[in-house]
């Protein structure tokens, strides 16, 4: 089964030695374990990473504020009062309508 694979690639690719081998085992990129930073388990000893990661998205700091907000009072006065919950209802089976 393999075999069929092999010249299935050798055809489409138009590689082939004299060995019966396409060219491509030269040519593969070779891939290798580098060694991790870290001199302990402890992560605060890692150097801190430049870029990346949800510290340096400014929109993702709004996860990070410890107060709520309160708006001014100027925006609180230009509120329309709370509808009812008959009112919501009504304006949901409106919207809802086919």
């Amino acid at each position: 089964m393999s075999s069929i694979v092999n010249n299935i690639k050798e055809k489409v690719s138009g590689e082939k030695d004299s060995s019966g081998q396409g060219q491509s085992q030269e040519n593969e990129q070779t891939f290798s374990i580098q060694p991790h930073p870290a001199k302990t388990n402890d992560p605060r000893d890692l150097p801190p990473s430049l870029g990346g990661g949800l510290n340096t998205n400014p929109e993702v700091g709004a996860f990070h504020a410890r107060d709520p907000y309160v708006p001014p009072s100027q925006i609180t006065d230009n509120l329309p009062p709370p509808k009812s919950r008959e009112e919501l209802r009504a304006r949901a089976q409106e919207l809802n309508k086919e």
